[in-house]
């Protein structure tokens, strides 16, 4: 491939825009080596949503010379590993933005038909467990090279965690990868922090940083995981010793234990470092950075993305990136600290929000694309109504391991002013050129509905709920209630489902105002912790009389390091070490699942044999209705 110009966008670009995926890329930018060399298990796209781009990016900005290996071949005579050779400083693994097992097979443990991180979908170009895979494959080609894993998968899988996919504990995933290793969470500041103390490491007649010279530096980092010989290994007092492996292999309580001290560090401002014994072994775990500043995160987004997949691609789709193309990420982290959901427990429950001007700037390159009509598909994050929300005294929140800011009840000291996110809608909306700008993330509406203190808070919370149903909801809005039980969504950590009813009624009476015919879509979870046939046949009920035909639900699955798979896999809840009922065997699955469709004809008879089989002829009669001389 030579250096031609592509026409990708309203720009022009060369093949050296995009970090270099091969020997020849390389040799265009004039290069006679790299510094790291990242390794990923998605395609390589150049866009501010794909770890790896991002990653690459900011090493870039720090003057090294990074390149991109994506999705390369573990199968064959391993040349994807050996063509560009050993980076000065470290190689980089990522499995990429979503954990490759999720990614790979269904609740059900069956094979996806299609992998959205990938060229027109194959769903055979990475391996179960890349990070794992990878890695070895580089320890053995390169014994001495740093190997340091990042990403999603390594992220969850940093200590002992059970695997649903192989219904187990797991150690650690530097135990099984070999690699040096292991930057948890969202990657930007450890790296810099890293390469910068890596750089110091080189001297002037050593041009190769090796893994005895990493290990100088490692307790120094903050937000890194890596393994040491116990015998080596002094604990300070103030570190949070977890029960070891092997206690949690024989004592399923001791690991439920173990998550909650995982989860509340994950989410302070201030942790502890935390240890966990392993075959002879200590993983230790250093606390993370506090927030991102505005300015950090700002800069992250600015770097220069072409915000295009790699022109090897050309013709091909990648749907993940269909997806994402027209859309705007304007902020990290998520404070509603949902049971089931690994966002707060990768990117920490504390908001980071991007200034408008990087926000604006980013809609204006979006709007450069050729097959831009006008309307951006989503203005949102990991939720969509939690811009610039943080503590109104930040030194209570420096103090807090709450696991959510608005669970149980929204946090007296959260500030939860919609007016800074108002003001983004209509900084974007006014753009000429800009026709829609569309919510996609799911929204908050106990956020909606919750009474401040300050008026002036609650009014700007009125003018968004409005604003967001007229404006800039595209036919169908999500959100997700997760369930009607209140004792399951106790568990869930999700608001009271009568709040849904509420918001129900006020997304009904603003559509009949304005003359719109707009649906809202809600999700729904079966089979979850806590959750039993009785939970899901009176969901059916619930649901039946609000008029629902259910579309957006999902039977539960197991990820590592959420309190519900801890639940799940234990039997115990981590924060009370109470008993918790999951359905766990296939018959029982389904009979949960199969309530989301009570409507369909071919459900009917088995729903009506399972209530009765469990005595509730009332849930038949409400969902099918009672007639005379039925005799069902």
């Amino acid at each position: 491939m030579s250096e031609f110009f592509y026409l990708c966008s309203m720009k022009e670009y060369r093949l050296t825009d995009w970090l270099p995926t091969t020997k020849k890329e390389v040799e265009l930018r004039g290069w006679n080596e790299l510094d790291v060399i990242l390794f990923s298990g998605d395609a390589y796209v150049d866009h501010p949503s794909f770890g790896a781009a991002v990653i690459g990016r900011i090493l870039e900005a720090e003057g090294l010379k990074v390149a991109i290996i994506p999705q390369p071949n573990w199968r064959d005579d391993l040349r994807d590993f050996k063509k560009l050779g050993r980076p000065r400083l470290f190689f980089g693994i990522s499995g990429g933005c979503m954990d490759s097992m999720v990614n790979k097979y269904t609740a059900n443990k069956r094979l996806r038909s299609e992998d959205a991180y990938t060229p027109d979908g194959r769903p055979d170009m990475r391996p179960e467990y890349p990070s794992i895979v990878y890695s070895q494959i580089l320890k053995r080609l390169y014994p001495d090279a740093p190997v340091i894993l990042g990403g999603i998968e390594a992220s969850m899988r940093r200590l002992s965690h059970y695997d649903y996919w192989q219904d187990k504990i797991q150690k650690s995933i530097l135990c099984d990868s070999n690699a040096d290793l292991l930057v948890y969470g969202m990657g930007e500041k450890p790296l810099v922090d890293l390469v910068r103390q890596m750089k110091c490491l080189l001297s002037e007649d050593e041009t190769l940083l090796t893994s005895k010279d990493l290990k100088k530096i490692v307790e120094n980092i903050p937000q890194v995981a890596y393994l040491c010989r116990a015998t080596e290994w002094t604990p300070a007092s103030d570190d949070i010793q977890l029960y070891s492996h092997e206690e949690c292999l024989a004592d399923k309580k001791k690991q439920a234990g173990n998550f909650r001290h995982i989860e509340e560090e994950s989410n302070k401002y201030a942790a502890s470092r935390i240890t966990q014994a392993v075959d002879n072994k200590i993983v230790v775990v250093n606390p993370p950075y506090p927030p991102m500043s505005q300015e950090e995160l700002d800069h992250s987004f600015d770097l220069p993305y072409t915000r295009l997949p790699h022109p090897k691609y050309k013709g091909k789709r990648i749907p993940a990136y269909d997806m994402i193309k027209f859309s705007i990420n304007i902020h990290r982290g998520c404070f509603g600290g949902c049971a089931f959901c690994t966002i707060s427990a990768h990117q920490g429950k504390f908001i980071v929000s991007r200034s408008k001007e990087s926000i604006l700037k980013e809609v204006k390159e979006v709007m450069q694309l050729p097959d831009f009509k006008g309307y951006l598909s989503d203005l949102g994050g990991p939720s969509a109504n939690m811009y610039q929300m943080k503590g109104k005294d930040e030194a209570v929140c420096k103090k807090c391991k709450r696991p959510s800011c608005i669970h149980p009840k929204v946090c007296p000291n959260l500030n939860s002013d919609h007016r800074p996110l108002l003001d983004i809608y209509k900084a974007v909306d006014t753009l000429p050129g800009i026709k829609k700008s569309f919510i996609g993330s799911g929204v908050r509406y106990d956020l909606l509905l919750h009474q401040s203190k300050d008026a002036e808070t609650n009014k700007s919370t009125a003018e968004y709920t409005r604003e967001l149903i007229i404006n800039h909801v595209s036919g169908r809005l999500k959100v997700a209630p997760e369930h009607t039980s209140d004792r399951v969504l106790s568990i869930m950590r999700k608001p009271s489902f009568n709040q849904f009813e509420t918001f129900k009624k006020i997304f009904d009476r603003i559509n009949r105002e304005e003359n719109l015919r707009q649906q809202l879509i809600p999700y729904f979870i079966s089979s979850h912790p806590g959750c039993k046939e009785e939970d899901m046949a009176e969901l059916a009920v619930i649901t039946k009389q609000l008029d629902f035909h259910l579309e957006q639900v999902q039977d539960f699955t197991p990820t590592p390091m959420t309190v519900a798979t801890e639940a799940w896999y234990t039997g115990f809840h981590p924060y009370t070490l109470e008993p918790v009922f999951s359905a766990k065997t296939q018959r029982e699955k389904l009979a949960q699942r199969q309530f989301f469709f009570w409507y369909k004809p071919e459900e009917r008879k088995n729903i009506i044999n399972e209530l009765r089989r469990i005595g509730r002829q009332d849930l038949i009669d409400k969902l099918y209705g009672k007639k005379p001389g039925n005799k069902r």
